[in-house]
């Protein structure tokens, strides 16, 4: 029912013939319209206009466009394309990041794919840096202090992906020190977030209580692939999303 495994991969699970599913791509609309909400929250400033229309003030400022932006996406899967395919319809240019960047070769929606060794240089040229890689034993802290200290003092990190993909510490201090412009979030090394979490106060933080896939329709968008791939399975047809057990994905 879920795209994420860490907490299903149980050795006795990992150990049996029995092929294991899950829903990769169920939620990939709701999530990419996530990431480029995130972009425009930080584009256009919306924080100091609702605190501005609260405090009854007028005070123009100077917004951005995110058209020519560049964003890099590291983990250029379902929700990585889905990210892709809204930024680019908006003019942004984009670099996925990804296991097999082969397997990218011809998409429409990026510029170029690259392997997760490039990982650095695509922060590096990235306005937007979207994480949308699962936990796995590869990806965990794939995006650690060296990578985010490869960041623009104007980038934004934006993370649908999972929590311990990203260094949180290195990022709550950087998002602290105005080291990066901000962060969208709606994933966490620890959910549900603690009371006194220093991203509940970070004003520079789009925090997201890991709903940003929760949709009137999940449930029943996860149930119907479910029974799709259940009467694959019945059939004796190949199954969809087939689980590499150790991989993880």
């Amino acid at each position: 029912m879920m795209a994420g495994l860490e907490k299903k991969l149980i050795p006795e699970v990992r150990e049996s013939s029995a092929p294991l599913t899950n829903a990769r791509g169920v939620y990939k609309e709701s999530l990419g319209e996530f990431v480029i909400t995130c972009c425009l929250y930080f584009a256009k400033d919306l924080r100091r206009m609702v605190e501005q229309q609260r405090a009854g003030l007028w005070q123009p400022f100077t917004v951005e466009e995110i058209a020519g932006k560049t964003m890099g996406i590291i983990g250029y899967g379902e929700i990585g394309r889905a990210s892709a395919r809204r930024a680019q319809a908006l003019g942004m240019r984009v670099i996925g990041v990804r296991r097999h960047p082969e397997r990218s070769e011809g998409d429409p929606y990026v510029e170029r794919t690259v392997s997760f060794a490039h990982r650095k240089d695509v922060i590096a040229e990235s306005d937007y840096v979207v994480i949308a890689a699962p936990n796995t034993a590869e990806t965990r802290n794939l995006v650690g202090g060296e990578e985010l200290a490869a960041m623009k003092e104007s980038a934004v990190l934006i993370n649908v992906g999972r929590g311990l993909v990203v260094d949180e510490q290195t990022l709550i201090d950087m998002l602290a020190a105005k080291r990066i412009r901000g962060a969208g979030l709606d994933v966490f090394q620890e959910e549900p977030l603690p009371a006194g979490s220093p991203f509940y106060s970070l004003e520079n933080v789009l925090l997201s209580p890991h709903c940003a896939d929760n949709t009137p329709e999940w449930l029943h968008d996860s149930m119907r692939f479910f029974l799709k791939n259940y009467q694959l399975f019945r059939s004796g047809q190949t199954l969809e999303n087939v689980v590499n057990k150790d991989l993880g994905y």
